[in-house]
């Protein structure tokens, strides 16, 4: 009787192995072990009683069955057969920004140029005149026009007539005026745009002597009043680079 209760329990352990191996194929991540045929990947397998001493699921040995092979490991029964999983492909660094190149700064306006000069009336006219002596005409194109060239381009010449306070206010305004177009007409003649060239007479009102010719001889008063009596040129434009 004995011994018939031992094989009816053989074949009952044969059997429910069979019948775990069975679902252990159903599986494709635990294929190779015996399993219960429910539960997680790793916590379905059928495990001896205890391993290490210690009691427990997470303490036993995995059972195997017959067709079990290294490439069937998982990590929780063989860890140090299990293949890790691979890992997911790195994502390529985006490529280094290619450095931009610093903006050209835009290019600087062209300096403004002025020049001033002065030109004395005894070189220009004869005393109490309005016309344009040879000198005269030698000393601009010397001074002036010889000078245009070194600017790009002409923006406004200015001419402007003085005198002396020797005579009456009015009559000084008008001989101002006369000489100061008299000078407007050559630069004209000799190239300077008529819209580019203005002329006006300031008279006797801008004085460069000041207070300091006082003499009672009118002979000697005229000639410390010299200064005064000029016409001033002003050119103003692009210089060039």
């Amino acid at each position: 009787m004995k011994s018939r209760i031992v094989a009816m329990a053989l074949v009952f352990a044969g059997a429910a192995l069979a019948s775990a191996a069975s679902m252990a194929q159903a599986d494709p991540k635990n294929s190779g072990y015996a399993m219960f045929g429910h539960g997680s990947a790793e916590a379905n397998v059928w495990r001896s009683g205890s391993y290490g001493g210690q009691a427990g699921i997470n303490d036993t040995l995995c059972w195997r069955t017959g067709y079990w092979t290294p490439a069937m490991a998982v990590a929780g029964c063989d860890p140090d057969l299990a293949k890790p999983a691979a890992a997911a492909p790195a994502t390529p660094a985006a490529p280094a920004a290619t450095p931009t190149a610093p903006a050209t700064p835009p290019a600087a306006a062209p300096a403004a140029a002025v020049r001033k000069i002065s030109l004395a009336s005894k070189a220009l006219f004869d005393f109490d005149k309005s016309v344009l002596k040879p000198e005269g005409r030698a000393a601009i194109d010397r001074e002036i026009i010889a000078k245009l060239p070194e600017l790009a381009k002409i923006e406004l010449v200015l001419v402007t007539g003085h005198t002396d306070r020797i005579g009456s206010s009015a009559y000084n305004q008008g001989l101002s005026e006369r000489r100061a177009e008299t000078i407007r007409a050559y630069l004209v003649s000799k190239g300077v745009p008529t819209d580019r060239i203005e002329s006006l007479g300031m008279g006797l009102r801008q004085p460069v002597t000041g207070n300091s010719c006082q003499q009672k001889n009118r002979s000697q008063l005229i000639g410390c009043l010299a200064p005064d009596r000029r016409v001033e040129v002003e050119v103003k434009g692009e210089a060039k680079q």
